[in-house]
């Protein structure tokens, strides 16, 4: 039995595998971007490229300002507290507690939070080939901007070597 055990470990998680059974823990690593904050829960590494599952905070009045789109990978969209405001090809959909949206690939979307109650989702990427590394990026491009508005061709230049393009 022990040589059908496969460990993978790569300091942030510690991934099982079993005869097709997978258990992941995490160190919920947390990534901030000025208000948000995103912590992984599976990177697509450690699900064989299948699926990466992320949660992420966004606080009452928040605006995430870059619509975009990915050819890629589907984004579904579970919420866990409080609602969102998500706008996908034009068309404004709040997703609450409870509630799923399944962004197709090339469909061009964003996300508010214009409630008065912070908001909590749960992303699902299928295939998991978005990570954590866009997020360290985009919080980098952040950061250098010291309080500023961001550099918008940085931000560009990081959406787009990981797969998500810009809307126009």
């Amino acid at each position: 039995m022990w040589d059908e055990l496969v460990k993978y470990n790569d300091g942030r998680l510690g991934l099982t595998i079993i005869k097709g059974v997978t258990n992941v823990t995490s160190t919920r690593e947390e990534i901030k971007i000025g208000q948000l904050a995103i912590r992984f829960l599976l990177e697509g590494k450690a699900s064989g490229g299948s699926v990466a599952v992320f949660e992420f905070d966004v606080p009452a009045g928040a605006k995430v300002p870059i619509a975009h789109s990915h050819d890629a990978y589907e984004e579904t969209i579970y919420g866990l507290e409080g609602v969102l405001t998500w706008t996908v090809d034009g068309r404004q959909i709040d997703v609450g507690q409870g509630e799923v949206l399944c962004i197709q690939r090339g469909a061009i979307h964003r996300f508010d939070n214009g409630h008065s109650a912070d908001a909590k989702m749960l992303a699902i990427v299928s295939p998991g080939i978005l990570g954590p590394d866009y997020f360290r990026e985009v919080a980098s491009v952040v950061k250098a901007a010291a309080g500023g508005p961001p550099d918008p061709k940085s931000i560009v230049e990081v959406m787009r070597r990981h797969g998500l393009t810009p809307a126009p």
